[in-house]
């Protein structure tokens, strides 16, 4: 009974410390990470349900990469409620912008409107 509450606790701690409230570049690169290497599960986390589908849209047609993906984090700028995050990645080279709105307290990737123009 001892080693059993003694785990409970523990596991107790373990989960009070996670961290919930990212900034938004932590959550762009969380969310870059996870869309090369695949990671659909960490991937719905951290993003609003319209920029989950948009993004495995975009994910189903780009082969998956067993080399470790680096993230850089280039600028970030806020319009409002609204986040933008344009990063780098080691899988091709190339920049790319993140849009990032709050939900439940915490940032989150959505997809941009069809002519919607962010700042970079």
């Amino acid at each position: 009974m001892k080693k059993l509450v003694i785990c409970a606790l523990v596991l107790l701690f373990i989960s009070c410390t996670e961290k919930t409230n990212s900034t938004p570049s932590e959550t762009a690169k969380i969310v870059a990470e996870s869309f090369f290497s695949k990671d659909e599960s960490v991937l719905k986390k951290h993003t609003t349900s319209k920029g989950f589908a948009s993004l495995v849209t975009v994910q189903n047609m780009i082969p998956k990469s067993d080399k470790e993906i680096k993230v850089e984090i280039l600028d970030e700028a806020t319009e409002g409620e609204i986040v933008w995050v344009k990063y780098k990645t080691s899988f091709d080279g190339k920049s790319g912008i993140f849009k990032l709105v709050k939900q439940n307290d915490q940032w989150k990737v959505t997809s941009k409107e069809p002519r919607e123009k962010g700042p970079f």
